[in-house]
């Protein structure tokens, strides 16, 4: 099975890539053109494996086309360069609904209590299954690729957080020796970030990123992408740990931008 899984993908990647969706990655997504060759051809592999494995559903009456799927496919897949990956495998189906969408929540209460309720979501990332995003805010976080806010980088960040079963700001990491820093790293700036808000203090990282560690490393993945000039001079460590992981060095191709 593995084998045959192997070389099936094998055989995606070294398709031509359609010049279409070249062109739909060069209009909608910004961090396409930032990249070398060499890590663009990379990344056409990659989006031929996710499209051909993950189905894409449309939602609250969207009708799903070639430009959704590339342009989400494309973002999700720019976590993955250079890295071993199976190609988010607890992922089966992307949904996406045109706007902003409610989803029922349940919160506990001192007592043992459940509070049961509805909220308004942009995205939101299953352990096993599925994401869920809005289009628009899907096209609206690609926009403005300076303001640190990226809605496929942020679901997809929980997805690689999830591979090891646990999503808890902790993703499955190459080597044992780096657990010992990244908890050390981020387990501290994310109390610091926490405290930073207590004391109403403005911070560099979004607020969204102090409700919980797996929340942190969503939002900082999106800043590693969006501001990592800022976040390296700001947060050095943070940065070399998000550096590490995603064996991507964003800083170095701020210029282009």
């Amino acid at each position: 099975m593995f084998w045959f899984k192997k070389k099936r993908r094998e055989k995606l990647r070294q398709q031509p890539f359609p010049e279409e969706w070249r062109r739909i990655l060069e209009r909608n997504v910004p961090y396409y053109a930032c990249l070398p060759p060499e890590d663009r051809e990379e990344l056409h592999g990659l989006v031929h494996v996710f499209l051909a494995e993950k189905n894409f559903e449309g939602a609250g009456g969207l009708v799903i086309t070639d430009e959704m799927r590339v342009t989400i496919a494309g973002q999700a897949c720019i976590l993955l360069l250079h890295r071993k990956t199976d190609i988010y495998p607890r992922l089966q189906s992307i949904v996406v609904y045109p706007h902003a969408f409610v989803a029922p929540v349940r919160k506990a209460m001192p007592g043992g209590a459940v509070l049961e309720g509805r909220q308004v979501r942009l995205g939101e990332s299953w352990s096993r299954g599925a994401v869920v995003l809005s289009w628009d805010d899907v096209v609206h976080g690609v926009a403005d690729i300076h303001d640190g806010r990226n809605l496929v980088f942020h679901e997809f960040a929980h997805q690689l957080d999830d591979e090891d079963g646990i999503g808890d700001g902790a993703p499955r990491l190459s080597k044992g020796s780096m657990y010992l820093p990244w908890a050390r790293v981020l387990g501290r700036e994310y109390h610091a970030l926490i405290e930073s808000l207590r004391r109403q203090r403005p911070a560099l990282i979004d607020a969204y990123g102090a409700t919980n560690p797996a929340e942190f490393f969503a939002v900082v993945t999106e800043f590693f992408f969006e501001k990592p000039a800022q976040l390296k001079g700001r947060y050095p460590e943070l940065y070399e740990q998000m550096r590490l992981f995603y064996q991507q060095d964003p800083a170095r191709l701020w210029d282009c931008r």
